[in-house]
């Protein structure tokens, strides 16, 4: 697995790239895509990318938890918190991707 990371500059840049919008014109885009998506979860509604997959947003209720480091029990404050389920499509992108020599083992 790689250590890197895509930025909004490189998400920006791809869509320049196949788009053919002007750059500013393609961050403003990736801009709107991601403030939709975030408002939409904001408000408890859930997003689904056709062939990428959903996101939501779940309520965990309050429970109790344990400080690993001295045992004491600790509450841990209701909360809600975004899940994401992969796409079957995804899923087999992933599964089917090139495998790297250190998963291979050698």
């Amino acid at each position: 697995m790689s250590d890197t990371t895509i930025t909004r500059a490189q998400l920006s840049e791809a869509v320049y790239q196949e788009v053919g919008l002007s750059r500013n014109e393609s961050a403003d885009l990736l801009e709107a895509v991601l403030d939709e998506v975030s408002a939409a979860l904001a408000q408890g509604e859930s997003v689904k990318i056709s062939s990428f997959g959903s996101f939501s947003v779940r309520s965990k209720g309050q429970r109790v938890g344990r400080n690993p480091k001295t045992g004491d029990e600790v509450p841990i404050l209701p909360r809600r918190v975004l899940v994401f389920r992969p796409s079957q499509l995804l899923k087999k992108k992933v599964n089917d991707g090139p495998v790297s020599a250190a998963k291979a083992g050698k």
